[in-house]
């Protein structure tokens, strides 16, 4: 563990569910924004996004926090159990009560959707975001849109199916409320109310989510200053040492250009 990591904790919610996470510490008069890692879907604070962007934090001494969604990781639930309002509940509880000032949310895939999210009902605390691979409205438009009819069919009557993954051996139990509760969260379908500073990454020979979203986002937010860095030859993960340095990159920019 870093000298200036606390131990994992966890954050207690008002349900009883309990959130686990890590956080490191400001360096003393660091006056940069926060940094919050948001990770993607069944995956979890301890992958080589999380913990490479920790080390990083830690060495110029930024604070950051990562922690694991409801059903993921070292956090209580049952992963079949959640959705998007549900794991955008759970980062705003984490926000709200284990950071304070401006901070700078790091979305992966699914973190991409949940930091919109955040930093729509949480404005005045955002001061940027930095999406990798984001993957807003993915319940919608990468599920349901490419479900076989028979997928669908067999969904909604039993309401769950299983999906392989080719990022764990087991496969995905993805519930028919994950896909309702999404539809209440689309963000890509109309201009999207943000206008802190944005970094976008994208592999363009990402299997999972089309380069093509990012751009789709750029178009809708309400922002400025907003920069989309295709990756030619990047896959979904982006977690090449050249990726992962990308991505301090633009927090790093974030950082210099936040009040």
């Amino acid at each position: 563990m870093s000298r200036n990591e606390l131990p994992a904790e966890t954050l207690t919610l008002p349900d009883g569910g309990r959130i686990a996470y890590r956080r490191l510490a400001a360096r003393s008069g660091d006056g940069r924004p926060g940094i919050v890692f948001l990770s993607g879907f069944a995956s979890d604070m301890a992958g080589t996004k999380g913990t490479a962007l920790a080390a990083w934090a830690e060495a110029r001494g930024q604070a950051l926090l990562r922690f694991d969604y409801s059903g993921h990781g070292r956090s209580s639930g049952a992963f079949r159990d959640g959705t998007i309002g549900r794991w955008t509940d759970d980062a705003l509880a984490a926000i709200d009560r284990l950071t304070a000032g401006p901070q700078i949310l790091v979305g992966s895939s699914m973190g991409g959707w949940i930091m919109l999210l955040a930093a729509l009902a949480r404005p005045d605390r955002i001061a940027g975001l930095v999406g990798i691979a984001a993957a807003p409205d993915f319940t919608e438009d990468l599920m349901w849109a490419k479900m076989p009819a028979e997928t669908r069919a067999r969904l909604l009557a039993d309401g769950v199916i299983e999906q392989p993954s080719q990022y764990q051996d087991a496969p995905l139990e993805i519930p028919r409320a994950l896909i309702e509760d999404g539809r209440r969260h689309l963000v890509l379908r109309g201009p999207i109310a943000i206008r802190c500073p944005v970094r976008l990454l994208h592999g363009m020979a990402d299997p999972d989510v089309p380069w093509q979203t990012s751009l789709r986002l750029t178009e809708r937010l309400a922002a400025d200053d907003v920069t989309v860095t295709l990756i030619k030859d990047g896959d979904h993960r982006l977690s090449r040492e050249e990726d992962l340095e990308r991505t301090f990159a633009a927090v790093a920019q974030i950082s210099r250009c936040a009040p």
